[in-house]
């Protein structure tokens, strides 16, 4: 249980953070617009991505004892620094505000007609924004598997914490939007949840230095 849960609050506190990947899932949330399609995307690529990490990183833990101790406190340093990072933009207010683009329209007749995108476009750009971006593998391959390694046997449920984590959060912000994104386009929301993210990371950081 204290590995699942350990699990899930590293994912949230990855993954909660304003992005092009989290903007995307909002925006069309709020235009209504292939929500499932996007939300689907995401969580899977998030859940393929951290079995990547736990499996593999989990592989080298077997063939090098003392990687375990390197991971521990190299995730340890890392989550440290990105805790200090998001308390920063909290204080500040340094960070990015999300803003969601208005909805695109053609003229017919001397009517404003919206365009609705088709699905193959929409599923494509939740693609790419996924896979294409450098930091995912980063925070959910490297940090990640590095922090599950440092469960030993109890990895996979770190990992199913993890995944658990991706699977909720993309789903409110997908399916939540319209509740939600009137308040998540306020630049203090943001702040606000830089200081959750800044508190579980160093929580999270002194978990692995206290094992």
């Amino acid at each position: 249980m204290t590995s699942l849960l350990s699990g899930l609050g590293a994912g949230l506190a990855l993954i909660v953070a304003i992005g092009a990947q989290n903007a995307f899932v909002l925006r069309q949330g709020l235009r209504r617009e292939h929500v499932g399609l996007v939300v689907a995307v995401c969580a899977l690529s998030d859940v393929v991505l951290v079995a990547v990490g736990v499996v593999g990183l989990g592989r080298l833990v077997e063939s090098v004892p003392w990687f375990v101790d390197a991971a521990r406190w190299g995730g340890a340093a890392f989550l440290a620094g990105y805790a200090v990072l998001a308390l920063r933009r909290a204080a500040t207010g340094s960070g990015e505000s999300l803003e969601v683009e208005g909805d695109a329209h053609v003229q017919a007749g001397g009517l404003a007609v919206r365009v609705r995108p088709s699905a193959r476009r929409v599923g494509l750009t939740a693609l790419a924004l996924t896979w294409l971006n450098p930091h995912v593998y980063l925070d959910t391959v490297v940090l990640l598997g590095s922090v599950a390694a440092s469960h030993g046997d109890a990895r996979g449920w770190f990992a199913v914490g993890a995944m658990t984590g991706s699977v909720v959060w993309f789903a409110a912000l997908g399916f939540g939007a319209r509740h939600l994104g009137r308040w998540l386009r306020e630049p203090r929301a943001w702040r606000l949840l830089d200081g959750a993210i800044g508190c579980v990371m160093l929580v999270l950081a002194a978990g692995l230095v206290l094992r």
